[in-house]
């Protein structure tokens, strides 16, 4: 079989005809990524390939280490040349890890590239590549309007003015869409050294002076009310795990939000009792705007201490965390929805022992308020290879109802990683394909059709609810 030709992943009749009728047309919404909205904003060009692709990827730079690069190759001074001609020599040999389909399909996708990256084409490829990248549709509004992206999603600061937002908005040139998302970590982090000065910041741009339980509540709605009125229905969390404790309450949360802010330390189970308190409002609060939370857990982060003193967090130093919290997380959501205020909500670990856990409890908090009310994320992380979406969709397939799962996204810092939308449709179409041809599901080309299509793109279009751009 040829490696990565059109039929690339796609094993059988079904799952050939389901890609290129079906998914292979449908516009991308990206609900949920790192990339930096003032760059779309400037429509941003990059001089090289290096700046477009390994700048700030973590991904890569973990490879790299794998394979005994230097690290002055990586996040140190070696010309941007010297760095991408090492990648090219790692990547060359990375069978088995996703950076390798990838890196190929964004070099056929946005360079035309039919080649195979290695240290003996490197040369070859970096000056294609940065030929193509002077070229007028190569700006980064250029490969988002190549990859028929229609919609996304940024990751965003309460503190944040959203000035970029803003001016997206009000730019009438640009196709798609780019909505801010609520990710409230430093509000809740009060274990953190810098938690009393984030505090400071949020009292500043919310206009509300917090030095009460009750203070910080305000301050929060009051930005949360800014972020719709910019365009928001999504809030995210990246949390170690799902802290639930029922011993949690207002009085408890007021009275170590006072005891951090005097300059005092918290212990574990008042970081617990707070985060909790937290999580229960800041939960309440989205189902009365009626955004989606998003909880992403199930990472133990900056295990090595002397590469985050050097490098700080984000750099390729975390790990999958086996810690399941069945418990907590199930007491959460009960929490919420026995009062009325439980969210939509999606819940992704990076720990893929925990899929069949997260499914069943996504089973006991369904309502008709929602297709999948309460849904299973995407392969999140370590876990968006071929084995981890495979599972992920077994899984959700198995437990749950996988026709009203809202798809894949690109968790990316890159405005070259729009391609990880269809590596996952191919898996997807090849995954239903097999169950197809193996007599698990009949060939009933209207409901694949749905099906594909709903996976894809409408289910996210539903679910979220977002507003089409004026």
């Amino acid at each position: 079989m040829a490696f990565m030709d059109k039929d690339f992943l796609l094993n059988t009749p079904t799952a050939r005809k389901l890609y290129h009728e079906v998914a292979a047309a449908c516009p991308i919404i990206d609900y949920h990524c790192h990339i930096n909205p003032r760059e779309i904003y400037e429509d941003r060009r990059y001089d090289n390939i290096f700046q477009v692709w390994l700048g700030g990827d973590h991904y890569k730079w973990r490879l790299m280490r794998c394979a005994g690069v230097d690290e002055k190759y990586i996040t140190g001074d070696a010309p941007e040349h010297d760095k991408f001609l090492k990648w090219a020599e790692v990547i060359g040999k990375g069978i088995g890890n996703p950076l390798y389909h990838w890196t190929h399909l964004e070099l056929r996708n946005f360079f035309g590239y039919q080649g195979l990256l290695n240290k003996d084409t490197a040369e070859e490829v970096w000056n294609l590549c940065n030929a193509k990248l002077q070229e007028a549709n190569m700006s980064v509004r250029g490969l988002i309007e190549q990859s028929n992206v229609e919609l996304i999603c940024t990751t965003d600061d309460p503190i944040d003015t959203l000035e970029w937002h803003q001016k997206l908005a009000a730019d009438k040139t640009i196709k798609t869409q780019v909505l801010p998302a609520w990710r409230p970590d430093k509000a809740m982090n009060i274990e953190k050294p810098d938690f009393a000065d984030y505090i400071a910041k949020l009292a500043a741009v919310s206009g509300i002076a917090i030095n009460t339980w009750e203070d910080l509540k305000a301050a929060l709605v009051n930005r949360m009310d800014y972020f719709t009125a910019n365009g928001c229905c999504l809030s995210d969390h990246g949390v170690n795990y799902v802290t639930y404790n029922p011993a949690a309450t207002d009085e408890k949360a007021d009275e170590i939000l006072r005891k951090r802010l005097a300059g005092g330390d918290v212990d574990a189970l008042e970081v617990e009792l707070f985060k909790t308190q937290f999580m229960v409002f800041i939960g309440a609060e989205y189902a009365k705007c009626n955004w989606t939370m998003q909880l992403h857990y199930g990472c133990r982060r900056d295990n090595n201490e002397i590469m985050y003193g050097k490098l700080g967090p984000d750099t390729g130093y975390d790990c999958i965390n086996n810690f399941a919290p069945v418990d907590q997380l199930a007491g959460y959501l009960n929490a919420l929805a026995k009062n009325g205020n439980l969210p939509k909500t999606i819940i992704y670990s990076l720990n893929p022992g925990d899929d069949q856990a997260i499914d069943t409890i996504c089973g006991c908090f369904q309502s008709s308020e929602a297709v999948s009310k309460v849904q299973h994320g995407s392969a999140w992380w370590f876990n968006d290879n071929f084995t981890g979406m495979t599972n992920q969709l077994t899984s959700l397939g198995n437990l749950g109802y996988l026709a009203g799962f809202v798809g894949m996204l690109t968790d990316s810092r890159s405005f070259l990683s729009y391609p990880r939308h269809e590596y996952f449709r191919r898996i997807l179409c090849r995954l239903i394909g097999q169950w197809v041809e193996d007599g698990f599901y009949p060939d009933d080309e209207k409901a694949l059709t749905e099906i594909v299509r709903g996976i894809s793109y409408q289910n996210a279009k539903n679910y979220f609810g977002f507003a089409e751009k004026k």
